[in-house]
């Protein structure tokens, strides 16, 4: 980046700090990266087999223990009972008055 007071692309305080923490940053993660990958898997003596027959017995039991449960009620509906309303009879008509100037023409509904 260039610095803009002097033009000559010298580097600020602020960037050579930044390049500082940047750099140590990547040393101190490559070199805690090994310490932290998890150790390979060893089956010693069958004990890998016992725990996996061990988990598919104890699998078998607790999922047979949940299947033979019965399943929920389907949810009930009922429906409300149908009203009736026996509304007027309206309709809209045009209808014709004077508003002191001429004829006006304008809709109104009507109700019987």
């Amino acid at each position: 980046m260039y610095d803009g007071a002097n033009g000559d692309g010298a580097m600020g305080r602020g960037e050579i700090l930044m390049s500082k923490i940047a750099s140590v940053l990547v040393a101190v993660t490559l070199a805690t990266g090994p310490l932290l990958l998890p150790a390979p898997a060893r089956a010693e003596n069958g004990q890998i087999a016992a725990g996996v027959v061990g988990g598919l017995i104890g699998g078998a039991l607790i999922g047979g223990a949940l299947a033979s449960r019965p399943a929920p009620p389907p949810p009930v509906y009922y429906a409300p009972a149908p009203v009736y309303v026996e509304e007027p009879a309206c309709r809209v008509v045009g209808e014709r008055y004077w508003d002191g100037y001429g004829y006006v023409y304008r809709r109104v509904r009507v109700c019987d």
